[in-house]
Parts: C-alpha cells; structure tokens; sequence
C-alpha cells in the first residue's frame, strides 16, 4: 500500500513538472508577441502577427517596399525581442547550474564574480582594441565576446580556486572571493571608464547598465551560436548535478568525476555568461530569481529545472525589457536597471526568509 501510494505521488510530482513546463513554453511566445506589440508606440496584435508571416530578412532595396509596423516589427523589434529571450535563457540556465554546482540558492553568476570579470574583460577589448576597425560587424561581436569570456571564466576560476582545498569547496570563501573578484574588476573597469575617450565612455557605460538597444541580426546570430552550445551541453550535466547536491563525497562513490565536471561546468557558465554581458551588458539577479521560483514551484530536479529556468529566464527578461520601452514612453530604460529593481527586493526578501527560518 504505501509503495502503491509512493508510485502515485511520484507521478503526480512528474506530471506537475511537466505541467509547468508546458505552461512555460505556452507563455514564452506570448511574451515574445508582448514584445513586438508594445514599445513607444503600441502596434495592433493583427498587424504584430501580419508582420511576422513576412521575411524579416529583407535586403536594404526593399525597407521602402514594406510597411510601417512590417519595418518596426522586423528590423527593430523582433531582433531585440530575440536577443532579449536569448540572453535571459542563458542567465536562467547559467544561475540554476552555478546554485546546483555550489549547493546555494544564493549562488549567483554575478555574486562569485564571473559578471564583474565579463564586464571588466569587455571594457579590456573596448578600451584596447577601439582604434581597430575590426571592432565593428562580426569581428566586433567576437573581440569583445572573447574578451568577456576570457574574463569572466578567469574570474570563476580563481573564485573556485581560492574557495576550495582538499577539504572541498567552502560556499562561504566562495562568496567572500567573489565580492573581492568584484571589487577589483570593477575598480579596473572604473579605471577604464576615466582614462577613455567618450566613445569609450560610452560604449563601457551603455552595456554595464544592461541594454538591448543595439540588438540586429548579426548579434542574434552571435547568440543564437553560443545559446546553442550551452543550452544543448548544459541539460546533459542534469544527473551530474544532482548527485552533487548530495556532497562531492557522495558523488564520487556514484562513480562522478567531480573536478572534471566542475570545470566543464564553470567554463559553460563563463561561457554563457560571457557573451550575454558583451552582447547585452550587465543584466543583474535574472540567474538568482528565475532559478528559485522555478526550484519552489517544482523542486530541485535539474532535469527539469535547467530547461525551466532558460525559458523562465527568458520571459523575465522579454517582460523586463517591454516595460523598459514602456514605463516611461518615449523615454527608454536600460533592462539591467528594470530587473536590479525586480530582483534586489526579492533577493533581501529571501535572506529575511532564510534568516527567520534559521532562527526558528
């Protein structure tokens, strides 16, 4: 009877995470229709979708052929719309592995510092390489792409490294080295941002407030190639990290090699994290909330949970950038301000939780 009623229960739990990831890749879509409707002028739903029935890919000959909302639709809005659901997928996914990797909800790219490092690698590229023309088109995505991830898997690493010792990894050094990693890569990025030019000024100013502004197909095409890489290697490491949470020890005896698989893991997370700041700058607390909502709603399971984080992770963002657009028409927000403002109440919610929890 209770074996009966364990099986039921399991299956309950099973259908409910698939529930819900219907439901997300039901909702996905409309917050993409949601994006491309509303902005500084708002767009008929019909129209919205007329437009999309037609190439977007339409050579520079034929703008004049096409109309009004075929235009916003197709070369400012879905591009953006895109490259905004693909930068919060690969945050969701990113933070979700980062928490499973270190055993902590609080567990964040940017709060071990592998966003600090991205941004301070990218404002390396900006700063040094801006007298070539090579910094624009694709070669100009890739320089500083390169120089984000270069930076960002650096920062990761040396926060591993100093957090873990033949004891194992300590969370708490952890997260002390990542606030120190921030710290100085900031410090630089700040020393960068005062001996530049304006042009440099701005460019390191726009992308570390977080912005899809500057969003076309070429960096769609950027992010779709790397997306397609960690969102397919990523959910391979499920099992992996499931036996993580049961300690590294324990992992060990279910046959795991655990550092090989820490260090392919950082390096994804660097990966990931690296070309989303170099192509849409810094975008705080999408891999801390998107990670935890989905782990409360469907429990710790990363076989579910790092497909449900990318596609919460990209509605986040996809909602956070309309109302950037929206909020305060025609004036526009940068989205890192949008989801610092969703995400640090949530965040100091949750310490309050787990603090009254503890004390309890």
């Amino acid at each position: 009877m209770n074996i009966d009623a364990h099986t039921h229960q399991a299956d309950s739990v099973s259908r409910k995470r698939w529930r819900v990831l219907f439901a997300l890749c039901v909702i996905l879509p409309l917050c993409l229709i949601i994006a491309l409707a509303f902005g500084t002028v708002s767009l008929p739903l019909m129209d919205v979708l007329g437009a999309l029935i037609s190439s977007p890919f339409q050579g520079t000959d034929s703008v004049l052929e096409i109309s009004r909302v075929e235009l916003v639709v197709q070369q400012i809005r879905l591009p953006r719309a895109l490259l905004a659901a693909f930068v919060g997928a690969l945050l969701g996914i990113c933070g979700a592995t980062t928490q499973g990797l270190f055993r902590n909800p609080l567990a964040d790219p940017s709060l071990i510092g592998v966003t600090a490092g991205a941004s301070m690698g990218a404002a390396l590229t900006i700063f040094f390489a801006s007298g070539f023309s090579a910094l624009t088109g694709f070669a100009g995505i890739g320089l500083v792409s390169a120089g984000a991830f270069i930076g960002g898997s650096a920062a990761v690493i040396l926060v591993y490294t100093l957090a873990t010792n033949r004891n194992g990894t300590s969370v708490a050094t952890m997260l002390l080295a990542g606030i120190a990693i921030t710290a100085i890569a900031g410090s630089v990025t700040n020393l960068l941002e005062f001996f530049g030019n304006n042009e440099m000024l701005r460019r390191i100013s726009l992308w570390r407030m977080g912005g899809l502004d500057g969003a076309n197909y070429q960096r769609v095409i950027v992010i779709v190639i790397f997306s397609a890489l960690v969102l397919s290697i990523l959910p391979r490491f499920a099992t992996a990290l499931n036996a993580l949470l049961l300690g590294e020890s324990e992992a060990r005896h279910l046959g795991l090699s655990v550092q090989k698989i820490k260090v392919r893991l950082v390096l994804l997370v660097a990966a990931g994290v690296g070309v989303s700041v170099s192509l849409a700058g810094t975008i705080a607390f999408i891999g801390l909330i998107v990670p935890h909502i989905i782990r409360l709603i469907i429990g710790p399971d990363h076989r579910y949970l790092l497909p449900a984080s990318a596609l919460g992770g990209a509605i986040l963002l996809l909602l956070s950038d309309t109302l950037a657009r929206t909020l305060f028409a025609p004036i526009e927000l940068p989205v890192g301000l949008v989801t610092a403002l969703l995400g640090a109440p949530f965040f100091v919610s949750l310490l309050r939780h787990r603090f009254e929890f503890g004390m309890r």
